[in-house]
This record gives structure tokens, sequence and C-alpha cells, in this order.
């Protein structure tokens, strides 16, 4: 498939961005929406080989227009939708985009509508908007096929924002506190690392292979303490769970707390499965790719490089047993001049590598305050 052409959207986000650097790598020609050029990520995607980006709002009058130009000879294409704007309606915009562009492989990244279910398990509606999505895609007869991801590792921050907040302790130990049952399981996914891999995989077997079918993009299934107790063995410091509500220290995003407040009922209270009664992991995931990067080996080397970036300092502190950046994988031995002048740097005074600048964008930006960045692929 070596110059394939690739449509994605929203291209700055964790799953395209990754799928992104998998294509430019194998030599395959991505056509990128993006909404600006600004921030480290659009900056990143734009210095990578094979990749345009296509700079503009999906909500606006221009979409059609815009959408035309992004597929017009892509034969394949990755859509995951957010929640800016109309989500169903720029959805039901690209897949007749992508439809009218003659669109062999299409690729959507869904989640579940637990109301469907027969439970009396209500619908996460960040997570219910994509479901409706999925069903349009399948009504146009589009050769899709319809990812669900786990949880990201990448979610993970000492900052103060919700469900996923690694909370530092005076002791230097860390607490995450969530609703998930401590013996319920779920899927979990480093999406930096493994979605792009992954989502190659899976359009190098073609439409055929997967026509039609949901595949779970999770690769360990671990509850909140065998998370914990990995993630414990990756830092180096003690980490607790405590099973208790979702704790809001800042503002958040509009509508947010309503998935949030559903997510605390139908996956806590109710302990509904992450992706419902029927999806099978982590096996299906380790058969696409099995190069994946699990919680430990996370928060091992990368949750300290991305907790530097977010000007956070713990893994200074003397006789912290979190590796040092310097002399490791990250380290490139660059000069600590940089010609382009914004790439981050490492905790041993060099810029960060261009090619894991994506996995450790500071959770401050705002791109890192959407929905998408808390849970899984809201």
């Amino acid at each position: 498939m070596t110059g394939k052409t690739v449509a994605t959207i929203n291209s700055t986000g964790r799953q395209a961005a990754s799928f992104i650097r998998a294509a430019s790598a194998v030599g395959w020609h991505v056509r990128a929406q993006i909404r600006n050029r600004e921030g480290m990520v659009a900056e990143e995607l734009a210095a990578l080989p094979n990749v345009d980006l296509i700079e503009g709002d999906l909500e606006g009058p221009q979409r059609p227009a815009l959408l035309n130009h992004l597929f017009a000879g892509a034969k394949i294409a990755f859509v995951n939708t957010v929640h800016w704007g109309d989500e169903v309606a720029i959805g039901r915009a690209c897949a007749d985009a992508a439809k009218r562009a003659g669109v062999a492989h299409y690729v959507y990244s869904s989640m579940p509508d637990h109301s469907t279910f027969g439970h009396d398990w209500k619908a996460l509606p960040m997570w219910a908007s994509k479901f409706a999505i999925e069903n349009y895609v399948r009504q146009l007869g589009i050769p899709a096929t319809f990812v669900y991801t786990g949880i990201y590792n990448n979610n993970f921050t000492s900052l103060p924002y919700p469900l996923f907040q690694m909370d530092l302790q005076p002791d230097g130990s860390f607490i995450w506190q969530a609703p998930f049952h401590p013996d319920d399981p779920l899927p979990w996914l480093d999406a930096e690392h493994d979605v792009g891999p992954a989502l190659l995989q899976i359009f190098k077997m073609g439409p055929n292979h997967w026509k039609g079918q949901r595949v779970t993009l999770a690769f360990e299934k671990l509850t909140p303490l065998q998370c914990c107790a990995r993630f414990e063995r990756g830092v180096g410091r003690p980490v607790r769970y405590v099973h208790g509500p979702i704790a809001i220290k800042v503002q958040i995003p509009s509508g947010y707390r309503e998935q949030l407040d559903i997510l605390q009922e139908t996956l806590g209270k109710n302990r509904a499965p992450y992706f419902g009664p029927d999806l099978e992991y982590p096996r299906e995931g380790r058969s696409i790719w099995e190069g994946h990067r699990g919680i430990e080996e996370y928060a091992r080397e990368a949750f300290p490089i991305e907790e530097y970036a977010n000007g956070l300092r713990w893994m200074e502190e003397e006789g912290s047993a979190t590796p040092s950046v310097a002399g490791s994988e990250f380290d490139d031995g660059e000069s600590e001049a940089d010609p382009r002048g914004s790439r981050p740097m490492t905790p041993a005074g060099r810029p960060m590598p261009m090619h894991v600048t994506g996995a450790y964008t500071p959770k401050s930006h705002p791109e890192g305050l959407d929905a998408s960045f808390f849970v899984g692929s809201m």
C-alpha cells in the first residue's frame, strides 16, 4: 500500500496524530484536516514527510467544500469526530463526502450506546453521538470498520483534572480516585504509542477482512487495583486506588459534567462493562498489534516526561526511583539550540526528539482540556 493517500480529521488529536506519524513513516500520503496551525502537535505534523495539512473548521458553511477537498483522491480514511459543534452532523457530513469521493476503506472511531443493551443503563452522551454516526455510516454502505478504543494510559496526570488525576501526596505517593469498582476489569490503551500501528495494520489487512466489524483497540484488561499495582511498579512510588466519586476541581468543558455524572452511574454504580457485554478484548487488539505499551511501561517511560512537560518536578526529588530522561531513548543528544524554537525540553535540558513530542504535549494545551483527553475516545 506504499503511496496510498489517506484522509484524517481532527488531526492533532491523540488518535489521529498517532496514526499520521505511523502512516507518514511508511510513506503514505496523509491529507490531514486541522482547525488551525497553532500548537506543538500541529507544528510536528507539518514537519513530517508526506503530510499535507488542510486548515479549516468543520462547523461552518465552508464544511462541504473543505470535506470535498479533503477526501478527493483518498482511497482510505480514518475519522475520529469530537464534540466541537454538532458532532453527529459533522460525522454524517464526513461519511457523505467519503462516499462521494469513492473511499474504499473508511475507519471510524466509535463508542457504545449503553442504553441499547437492555439493562436500563443510561447512554453516555459523548459516546452515544459516536454510536449514532456509526449507524449512519452503516446505512450508507461504505466499506467501513469501527474501532472502539479503551481508556488512554495518557489520561493520567497529577494535575487536578477529573477522573484520572494521579494525586501526588505529601509523602511522594499517588492516589487515584475513581467510581469504577475495584474488581471490575477495564480496557487500557496507550493512545500515543499504539493507535497508529494498530490502524496501519487494519488498513493493510483491507476492508474485506474488517468490513462492518467493530474492533476493540485495547491491549490490557486490568481492574483499578491491578492498574495501580502496575503503575506503582513503573513509577517507583506507592500508588493507591480509592473507590469514590469523581472530584471536580477545575472548570470543565460544557457538557462534560453530564458525561461524568452518567459515567459515574452507568459504569460505576451499575457496573456496566465499558464496551458493553459483547465486545472482546484484549486478545483482539493484540492480534492486530503485538508491540503495545502497557501501563507499567507507560508509567516508567512516558508519564514522568509528560509530567515534566506540564511543569511538574516531582521526578527530580532526591531518592526518586523514576529513571532520568537523560541518556534514555528520549534523549537524542541534540544541542540545546533548536532552530524551530518551539520544541519542549527534556529534564536534561535538551530539545525533546521530534518523534516523541506528540506523546508529551502539555496537558495545559487548550486541546488537552477537550473531553477526549479525559476518557478514551469521547
